[in-house]
């Protein structure tokens, strides 16, 4: 090949592997969207966008179907081949959620005690998460409202995180039948401390964004809360140090008469996303003024040790999840998708344990007894 070729007729090669078919307008789907760049006065830059990808499934909390973990992938692959995309951000519809995890009508209805199909579902969902961290841009999670569960690990998988002072985070599974082994096992020692990673992994806790912003595991916190033309900050949440059972906490939830108060004073106010967009937009306009190159290769280099613990995991995790769908989880998602009918979200656990220390079968009998009944 000659050294001075160029591109026939100005041929410019197409490396973008999807050409929208996993993308959609109508819930429940993942929406993705090129916006014009702004610079620091919001003016649109020509020929220079950030790419949207969107979780679009607002009456479900934004979890994810299989074919939303598709739109996903299909999103971080486009946006990553696209010259004219700066950076790109991962963010939901909606005020409540940026993402609650795995569907979990689709993993009772379908996935529970289908253990090999859970794994090829599994195989997407680890495609996804590498789809994230192996993207060639700058990633921020716009974090717009509770980004628990899965939706905590794929979040987590991103490189930046801008959120909602209402947002909150922690993980469900074991609560309702899982383990967070999708991420946030191998993402939250590198985050926290080895003790605050194992209780938020653990205790399915939910921490407000403050309390994350304080011991580091996202990068800003704005109010998204407007009352009489002024944002406040979140009144659920202790935004200052107080003294509890000994201990000086900080970003703590309210509890009592002052969560009741809180949610009142909530009820006059307005959502206003305006200061959590303004800081998604300065975050990628700083981007836009750096070498790219020499901006991916900081981003891949840090990105290198999250992935480090990630790859080591991943595929013996998908491995235990599958076989997980023929106990714990097929009861744990078939309690949470039924408690419209019995009232209750969980299994009876203490029964549970009482029936594990007897050595009884796992069988539909002891499922019977653990699982709630029709609320009369």
């Amino acid at each position: 090949m000659s050294l001075d070729w160029v591109p026939r007729d100005n041929e410019i090669k197409n490396h973008i592997l999807f050409k929208g078919e996993y993308w959609g307008t109508e819930p429940p789907c993942v929406v993705f969207e090129k916006k014009p760049l702004l610079d620091a006065e919001g003016r649109e830059v020509k020929g220079l966008y950030t790419a949207w990808i969107r979780l679009n499934n607002p009456k479900q909390y934004n979890s994810y179907t299989t074919d939303m973990v598709k739109g996903v992938i299909a999103g971080f692959r486009a946006a990553s081949g696209d010259r004219s995309v700066v950076a790109a951000v991962f963010t939901g519809t909606g005020e409540k959620a940026f993402c609650s995890g795995g569907n979990t009508r689709e993993y009772a209805e379908y996935y529970a005690n289908r253990p090999n199909e859970y794994g090829e579902y599994m195989d997407l969902f680890n495609a996804m998460v590498d789809s994230i961290l192996e993207c060639r841009k700058p990633v921020i999670c716009r974090v717009n409202g509770m980004r628990v569960a899965g939706g905590q690990e794929i979040g987590m998988a991103c490189d930046l995180a801008v959120a909602s002072d209402l947002a909150i985070f922690g993980q469900a599974g074991t609560r309702h039948g899982s383990a967070p082994v999708g991420g946030s096992s191998d993402f939250l020692p590198w985050f926290l401390s080895a003790e605050d990673a194992m209780w938020n992994c653990v205790s399915c806790e939910l921490w407000s964004a403050y309390k994350m912003r304080l011991k580091n595991l996202i990068t800003k916190v704005v109010p998204v809360l407007k009352k009489g033309g002024e944002f406040i900050r979140n009144p659920q949440v202790f935004t200052d140090a107080y003294l509890k059972d000994g201990e000086v906490v900080y970003g703590e939830l309210k509890t009592g008469e002052e969560a009741k108060a809180a949610k009142a004073l909530m009820r006059e106010c307005e959502i206003d996303f305006y200061m959590l967009d303004d800081e998604v937009n300065k975050m990628v306009w700083h981007f836009a003024n750096l070498f790219p190159g020499c901006l991916q290769m900081s981003i891949d280099s840090i990105r290198t040790k999250k992935k480090y613990f990630w790859d080591q995991a991943k595929i013996s995790s998908r491995h235990w999840l599958a076989a997980n769908m023929m106990g714990e989880a097929y009861l744990g998602f078939n309690a949470f998708n039924t408690k419209k009918i019995t009232g209750v979200d969980t299994i009876d656990f203490i029964k549970y344990r009482q029936a594990i220390a007897e050595g009884r079968l796992m069988d539909e009998s002891l499922f019977e007894a653990v699982l709630g009944k029709p609320a009369k």
